[in-house]
């Protein structure tokens, strides 16, 4: 393919902005890598995808990966951020050595296997081998992969960390690990299994590249988790993370909004969240929009009954209430513990009461998001807004219903995962009775819809479990690691330093 039309796919100083280009560098910034440069290994790979230059994330981020500093990048779907991690990836491969050097972690299986067909179209030839490695599919091709010696693995962290517990896949010869989309892993759930597969990485010294369309608090407190005095590049151009609160607005048809807004809930699975409304009666509709969805919400008005109130208040002591629905003066003195998000289903007409409604999230250095559905003149109010208050608002574009088919299909996937590997010897014989049975459904285009129903009633069972944050410190966890006879090992920074003991 061409290269413009490629598939998304040290020093802790402040990061510096180049005045002419946005771009946010880090203090002892490298200069940026041309084709011409590049060691010979690496123009060979480039020259099997037709590519003549190095587009700008590239440039920019091949050199640091050279130099084997760990890095945050910012950089938007479609710039061409696989390349800029596989090409010096390719480089680093040891081909004496028949085991995995590379792991990329990624959020989706379509990723997965478009970030490895990448890699084998530029490395097959030179001999790196590569596996993507994802669930939903049988195991034979992975395990056959891992035994011929794969060199770069890229998946997904529940199927990474399947392997790990079988002993199929051993990290003890990583140098690399790339967290590709971390902002959208995080949002699918996967951080738990993340912080398992953190278990299984070695002791000596790996490099960590973390990229990222935005870099709001929990993702940047994951990337201290696993990288080691990461540095900053950003090359989102029209808009760099600057601030623990990320301003974002949607464009919705204004009969729309309540649709919209649990797309969006679906899509970015907030911990937690606030939502504004202008009204009493609008409180009490959009509150019965997302109980009836399966999500855990209330309300708060003037009109509540005091009883009904002091019901809400005490959920909300105890940190039990997901989505909180209230106009600006019921939400008055509430604090939601861990709140991730404030979402403005109607902005207000005062510009004060955005600020107050923002300043909601992000409170003691947490960090979060002011998410605003506009709908038709809307969006000129709120543009107002953020000229006077000097705000960078952020448009993203509203998830279709595909979008949270895919999302929400993904998800599902990973929730079972996650729980079939807690399941014991006994548990996982008494559910052999019902293999053949679900063949049987599922081939048959007619009851297709009971598979449907069960997963959709364990989907929105799962919808009110409590979201674990984002720890700043999260404490040591022990795991026996795979081909150590048991012997167990403290979760590592990629930096291979081992955590103090408590």
């Amino acid at each position: 393919m061409k290269h413009d039309e490629q598939d998304d796919a040290g020093d802790t100083g402040e990061p510096v902005r180049s005045d002419t280009t946005d771009v946010v560098e880090p203090e002892h910034a490298l200069p940026p890598a041309t084709m011409e440069e590049l060691p010979e290994r690496l123009r060979q790979a480039a020259a099997r995808t037709n590519w003549t230059t190095l587009m700008p994330v590239q440039a920019k981020t091949i050199p640091y990966i050279l130099a084997e500093r760990d890095l945050m990048i910012q950089s938007r779907t479609g710039s061409g951020k696989t390349g800029a991690y596989i090409l010096p990836i390719l480089q680093r491969i040891d081909l004496g050595q028949a085991a995995c050097q590379a792991l990329i972690l990624v959020p989706t299986r379509e990723l997965a296997k478009q970030v490895a067909t990448e890699a084998e179209t530029m490395g097959g030839a030179a001999g790196v081998r590569t596996v993507a490695v994802y669930g939903g599919v049988g195991y034979g091709p992975q395990l056959d992969a891992f035994r011929k010696g794969a060199h770069l693995v890229v998946g997904t962290p529940g199927r990474i960390l399947d392997h790990l517990l079988r002993g199929s896949l051993s990290l003890k010869k990583l140098r690399i690990l790339v967290f590709d989309e971390a902002d959208r892993m995080l949002s699918m759930g996967f951080y738990p299994d993340m912080r398992e597969v953190q278990g299984y990485l070695p002791s000596h010294s790996t490099n960590g590249y973390m990229f990222s369309a935005t870099f709001p608090i929990h993702v940047r407190r994951l990337a201290d988790q696993f990288l080691h005095q990461a540095e900053f590049l950003s090359l989102s151009r029209d808009h760099v993370h600057v601030t623990d609160v990320d301003h974002v607005y949607y464009v919705v048809p204004p009969m729309d909004k309540d649709r919209c807004l649990v797309r969006l809930i679906e899509v970015e699975n907030p911990l937690s969240a606030l939502i504004f409304c202008n009204t009493k009666a609008k409180v009490h509709y959009v509150t019965v929009v997302l109980q009836r969805f399966g999500y855990d919400a209330d309300e708060l008005s003037s009109d509540l009954p005091q009883a009904a109130r002091e019901g809400v208040m005490k959920r909300i002591r105890k940190g039990a209430l997901r989505f909180l629905v209230a106009t600006d003066v019921a939400a008055r003195g509430i604090d939601l513990p861990e709140l991730s998000h404030v979402i403005i289903y109607e902005p207000p007409e005062d510009p004060e009461v955005y600020i107050h409604r923002a300043g909601r999230t992000g409170r003691a250095g947490g960090g979060g998001e002011a998410l605003s559905l506009v709908g038709g003149m809307e969006v000129f109010g709120l543009q107002r807004i953020a000229k006077r208050y000097d705000i960078e608002l952020l448009e993203r574009p509203m998830p279709s219903d595909e979008d949270v088919a895919n999302f929400v299909s993904q998800r599902v996937t990973a929730m079972l995962e996650a729980r079939l590997r807690t399941r014991d010897r006994l548990k996982v014989e008494r559910m052999q009775r019902f293999v053949a049975l679900a063949r049987s459904l599922g081939e048959s285009e007619g009851e297709l819809g009971l598979l449907a129903m069960l997963l959709d009633d364990f989907y929105h069972g799962m919808l009110n479990v409590p979201v674990a944050p984002l720890p700043a410190q999260p404490p040591p966890k022990q795991r026996a690691s795979s081909g150590t006879g048991g012997r167990k090992r403290r979760p590592l920074r990629s930096g291979g330093r081992r955590r103090p003991r408590k």
